[in-house]
């Protein structure tokens, strides 16, 4: 014979409301935003429904919980528009690579400097690559040099998050705007 199944409670999201709040005594707040101050949660309750709303748990962590007597899904309706609009404020900060050579030209060299300040105008972080190839391997210091020279140059807009180091054949530093 099978056991039968026994599936755990759905774990409910967002505040409690009405019954679900268990403590003896609670902060009210009215529904025009009065502090009624502590009272019984079945005087709160009592009160909730004569307003013809709901009490709703706000603040669960304070002692005694404050709970304030409103529309349960408007609430929600509110509090979901101020999530979605704090998602749509947001900005990733991305990481855009520059890549250089250690015999870059002075004019490839100062294109290269204009996308980076227009990628920290932006906000993004810069990764600045210098590949080496074949015997540029021996003259690392050149690299070195280059990139102490971005450095210097950004000096003013862009602060160093990681110091030039070496990675197999490439040379890496970052920055990230000021």
């Amino acid at each position: 014979m099978r056991r039968p199944f026994r599936a755990t409670a759905p774990i409910k999201e967002g505040p409690r409301v009405n019954r679900e709040i268990r403590v003896p005594q609670v902060q009210l707040i009215d529904e025009n935003g009065e502090n009624r101050g502590v009272v019984a949660i079945l005087d709160a309750l009592a009160a909730a429904n004569e307003a013809g709303l709901d009490l709703v748990e706000i603040s669960p962590n304070s002692t005694p919980p404050v709970c304030k007597i409103l529309d349960v899904g408007k609430f929600k309706y509110q509090s979901q528009k101020k999530a979605a609009e704090a998602r749509k404020n947001q900005k990733t900060v991305e990481i855009k690579e520059i890549k250089m050579r250690p015999n870059i030209d002075t004019h490839d060299y100062e294109v290269k400097m204009k996308s980076m300040h227009r990628f920290f105008e932006e906000g993004d972080k810069v990764k600045v690559t210098l590949r080496f190839r074949g015997r540029e391997m021996a003259h690392q210091d050149l690299g070195v040099k280059l990139l102490l020279q971005v450095r210097d140059e950004t000096a003013t807009i862009a602060k160093v998050e990681s110091e030039p180091r070496l990675e197999g054949r490439q040379m890496v530093m970052v920055l990230a705007p000021r």
